[in-house]
């Protein structure tokens, strides 16, 4: 399962041509990943602050939050009752379309809800 994520990723993340795209759990924990390593590290901790703003409870959080704002697109799925979160950083004119066929497939892949 988690080789198929991570090629499912993968092939959005190269047709977007997007920098990173990743799965993380609702903890920020990296669960999969395409693009540079550390900058998927990354985007997996801050897709819940991203997610859900009120939780970034001090200036220089919010302040990285909203710069992050400008260049990340974050979308919740449900997978077991769970809350999963879908990141993107790139180009924006891409990753609308590109982030909801990448739901689609973690979707197939875990067997989640929308």
């Amino acid at each position: 399962m988690m080789t198929a994520l991570h090629y499912q990723l993968s092939s959005v993340r190269h047709d977007a041509g997007l920098e990173a795209l990743v799965l993380a759990d609702s903890a920020g924990c990296l669960v999969a990943g395409a693009g540079a390593w550390p900058t998927c590290e990354m985007l997996a901790a801050y897709a819940p602050l991203l997610a859900h703003r009120s939780l970034a409870n001090n200036d220089l959080v919010a302040s990285t939050v909203g710069s992050l704002t400008e260049s990340t697109e974050v979308r919740s799925l449900s997978v077991d009752g769970s809350e999963v979160l879908l990141c993107a950083r790139g180009p924006s004119s891409l990753r609308g379309s590109s982030i909801a066929r990448a739901a689609s497939g973690c979707r197939r892949i875990l067997g989640g809800e929308a």
